[in-house]
């Protein structure tokens, strides 16, 4: 499959989720957070994510990650999915993910 597929596609499933109404969750610091953010959003630094496992295991809706770049997004993913949550996507950076809720 070509990257422009698999980058189209999951842009699809991130479009989908928000409009299922995904919770979005931001990695980035929460100083990094306080300077730009995603209305509704919440903010749950890298580094605290394994703590707040409970809280995002007991969310309802989709789960979409964004943070600085796609890889930090991912990074958060890959540990959510092992740890069952399955209804995550990888949003990408926090702007980028803005700027697609806002083509909705």
């Amino acid at each position: 499959m070509k990257l422009l597929s698999i980058l189209r596609l999951r842009g699809n499933k991130v479009k989908n989720a928000l409009r299922k109404g995904a919770t979005i969750i931001d990695v980035r610091t929460a100083s990094d957070f306080d300077q730009g953010k995603i209305r509704n959003s919440f903010n749950i630094p890298l580094e605290r994510v394994k703590l707040n496992l409970g809280r995002i295991r007991n969310m309802r809706r989709p789960i979409i990650i964004c943070g600085d770049s796609h890889q930090s997004a991912e990074e958060v993913l890959s540990m959510l999915r092992q740890n069952g949550v399955n209804d995550v996507h990888n949003g990408g950076n926090w702007d980028h993910l803005l700027k697609m809720i806002r083509s909705l």
